[in-house]
């Protein structure tokens, strides 16, 4: 049991150098779609914007509460999450694993101005909008969540099924 906590320490450790640009960054502008850059993860991969099957709208709301909080997408689908913050405060929008999202909120307490741009991850400025290209290649239950420090313990979590 310790050796596992230590060698999930040592990549957290290894992982936090580059994780180091949160900051303020509203990562609205579209990513450009690398198919080599493209990383295959427990929950997908990064979608080709090309092949987009359908586009799902979230907002995001300074009551800590994403609407719909639910969503549900068919396996092997390629979808378009459009990011509306309608609060005040900077949110983000991070798709992953239950258990990927509460390690990552607890890496964002600790560091709180990281700053990193992954694939799976939208930072929306207060009264703008965002992207998300994601293929959904494994079936499950997932979530997405606001990983800034204080939101995701507020309950700011949503569920995601893939069928």
């Amino acid at each position: 049991m310790k050796t596992s906590h230590l060698l999930t320490l040592a990549a957290l450790i290894a992982a936090a150098p580059a994780a180091f640009a949160h900051g303020n960054e509203d990562h609205a502008t579209p990513r450009k779609f690398d198919p080599a850059q493209v990383e295959v993860t427990d929950i997908g991969q990064e979608g080709d914007p090309k092949k987009v099957t359908r586009t799902i709208q979230v907002d995001m709301a300074d009551t800590m509460r994403f609407t719909p909080a639910n969503l549900a997408v068919k396996r092997g689908e390629t979808v378009r999450f459009v990011i509306r913050n309608g609060g005040q405060v900077l949110h983000e929008m991070v798709l992953g694993t239950s258990q990927a999202l509460a390690e990552h909120a607890a890496l964002m307490r600790k560091f709180p101005g990281m700053e990193h741009a992954d694939a799976n991850m939208a930072h929306v400025k207060p009264g703008t909008s965002g992207e998300i290209v994601w293929q959904f290649t494994k079936a499950g239950e997932f979530q997405f969540a606001c990983l800034l420090p204080g939101h995701f313990e507020a309950g700011m979590v949503g569920q995601l099924v893939v069928k």
